[in-house]
């Protein structure tokens, strides 16, 4: 039994095109997107030099990372207002605070050519995370995370078909997000077309493709991971170059999307950074 992501087949080589300096296009608030609560995510948000509008704080005796955050954001020029907890309760939506919660001034995101321009900065292969129709916001911060976390250069999420970038989102990230470029784009097939065409191999996650512990993945590469009900639409995975399976030996046949994700990027990473 096997479980998302595939393997080489004989395709004709493409080679990278330009890219262009990075950049944000554009900020678009989403949906509450411009509250983030919770210690590690407010510190790290301060850490990378993202704009806070004001911080909002639990009024009483501040101990452990409070004070650190606290001493950040009066450093980075960032209003600091005590409140009472049942404020933060209702600004979090119930969510754990931890006695703190930031007004961002929104969700900065890239074009795919910034994605791509960030791997050329840094003299590295394209290794990009394309999440098409990931709605759960937990799922997609843990997606999120483990992007970062393997060393991807950005994800790039539809407009229509995805969790929109909420404080849920932000938190289930642990802070990856502030370090991760994102870009939001239209149409997943046609942006993997424009990827083909620069350069790029398309790597499907699906339970009838190639053992992910097979496949070189060392190269420029984007890695696609679906929905959770229904997996990669059918568009986006006749346009993957390759299909690649997680080997399953249990009574399961299948990991969480977030959790397969990361299987297959530290792969990647594996691959990556083995080559001499």
């Amino acid at each position: 039994m096997k479980q998302n992501f595939d393997s080489h087949k004989n395709k004709s080589d493409r080679t990278p095109g330009g890219r262009q300096n990075v950049r944000p296009l554009a900020v678009e608030p989403q949906e509450d997107s411009n509250l983030l609560y919770g210690r590690n995510a407010v510190l790290e948000a301060l850490k990378s030099g993202r704009t806070l509008d004001k911080l909002l704080v639990q009024a009483g005796e501040r101990e452990g990372s409070i004070t650190l955050i606290v001493a950040k954001a009066k450093e980075a020029g960032v209003p600091v207002v005590q409140v009472v907890k049942e404020k933060l309760d209702t600004l979090a939506g119930g969510g754990a605070h931890q006695g703190v919660v930031a007004m961002v001034a929104g969700v900065e995101y890239c074009s795919v050519d910034d994605l791509l321009a960030v791997a050329e900065e840094k003299g590295e292969p394209p290794f990009l995370v394309i999440a098409d129709g990931v709605e759960d916001p937990h799922n997609l911060g843990a997606i999120i995370r483990c992007a970062e976390g393997a060393g991807a250069h950005g994800l790039i999420i539809s407009k229509r078909h995805s969790a929109p970038v909420t404080p849920v989102v932000v938190k289930s990230s642990a802070g990856a997000i502030n370090h991760l470029p994102i870009a939001k784009v239209v149409n997943i097939a046609a942006t993997i077309d424009d990827l083909k065409k620069k350069g790029v191999w398309i790597y499907g996650a699906e339970a009838d493709g190639t053992s992910l512990y097979e496949s070189d993945l060392s190269g420029a590469a984007a890695f696609v991971v679906g929905s959770e009900g229904n997996g990669i639409s059918r568009l986006v995975k006749e346009k993957c170059d390759f299909l690649l399976s997680i080997p399953m030996y249990g009574n399961v046949n299948s990991f969480n999307v977030s959790c397969a994700t990361a299987v297959v990027l530290c792969r990647a990473a594996q691959c990556r950074h083995s080559v001499k």
